[in-house]
């Protein structure tokens, strides 16, 4: 087998291997920024639900404290201001989902679905690690990453309204009726705010990059192959043929043709000069027997 023939099988086996880690750990690393990126989209939501829950328990509801005597509105409570919010946006993102799943609630808008009563299970049971919970879903749109943390109820002011149907104010269970939302204890925890975000997005753009990634790497390989096949011809494989040609023409017995001449310094000019001292001494060797 040919030295260039032996060096490209080696070249091609070690290119493969690299190739073959370097997709690995580049498409791993690619889906996880992904799927970071899509968390972070979806703690953002999550903060701009609370800010929003925030400002109107703070602001909007004690200025309708007076009107809500004679009328309960929905505006005055932080879960429902929070996913009106979300309702106008996703009147531009579709795929994008906020809500308050409640296992009994007074709203029959907030009633937990049963993956999202899975979710609430799982806070209560205490299987779900920590305050947030994090999972991915199949849905129409495709893969849809959800973020979710507890509803519990941390304020006695809350009781007010889901303690008993004789305590809650008159005005609510005129819109809402007697039959839900009640029996709440403190601290207990009744539902849970559910972020939904699509993942398939990023996860298709981490996929191009990935593929264009692999193309580019694969391009440096060819033009590299190229060069150092090139490389190894002109400095390594002619440099040795040419000592081969020289070599052959001392066994046939011309002497006097053979020159082996080189001005460079590396191991093959090294292996020239000690060639052209043989030969020479070789050359001295045969005048003296012929003499």
């Amino acid at each position: 087998m040919r030295l260039i023939v032996k060096f490209n099988i080696v070249f091609l086996a070690i290119f493969l291997v690299g190739l073959a880690i370097a997709a690995y750990v580049s498409l791993d690393l690619l889906r996880q920024n992904a799927r970071d990126e899509v968390l972070q989209h979806a703690r953002i939501m999550m903060e701009s639900a609370l800010a929003t829950r925030g400002y109107t328990s703070k602001q909007v509801r004690p200025l309708l404290e007076t009107q809500m005597k004679y009328q309960f509105l929905p505006q005055s409570v932080p879960a429902f201001a929070a996913q009106e919010q979300f309702s106008d946006l996703r009147k531009k993102f579709t795929d994008y989902d906020y809500k308050e799943a409640t296992l009994n609630p007074t709203n029959p808008r907030n009633r937990a679905t049963d993956w999202e009563a899975d979710v609430v299970n799982q806070f209560r049971n205490g299987t779900a690690k920590g305050s947030e919970l994090i999972g991915e879903r199949d849905t129409a749109g495709g893969q849809t990453l959800y973020l979710a943390r507890p509803i519990q109820i941390k304020d006695a002011a809350c009781l007010a309204c889901h303690n008993t149907v004789a305590e809650a104010p008159k005005t609510m269970i005129e819109l809402y009726g007697p039959a839900n939302g009640f029996g709440w204890k403190l601290n207990e925890i009744i539902g849970a705010q559910i972020v939904s975000v699509p993942s398939a997005l990023p996860i298709q753009r981490a996929n191009h990059t990935f593929k264009v990634f692999m193309l580019l790497l694969t391009l440096v390989f060819v033009v590299t192959f190229i060069l150092l096949n090139v490389m190894l011809h002109s400095i390594v494989i002619q440099r040795i043929k040419e000592l081969s040609k020289l070599a052959d023409q001392v066994s046939l017995g011309n002497l006097e043709t053979a020159e082996f001449k080189t001005r460079n310094k590396d191991e093959i000019g090294v292996l020239t000069g000690a060639l052209a001292r043989m030969h020479k001494s070789l050359v001295q060797a045969i005048k003296m027997l012929e003499a």
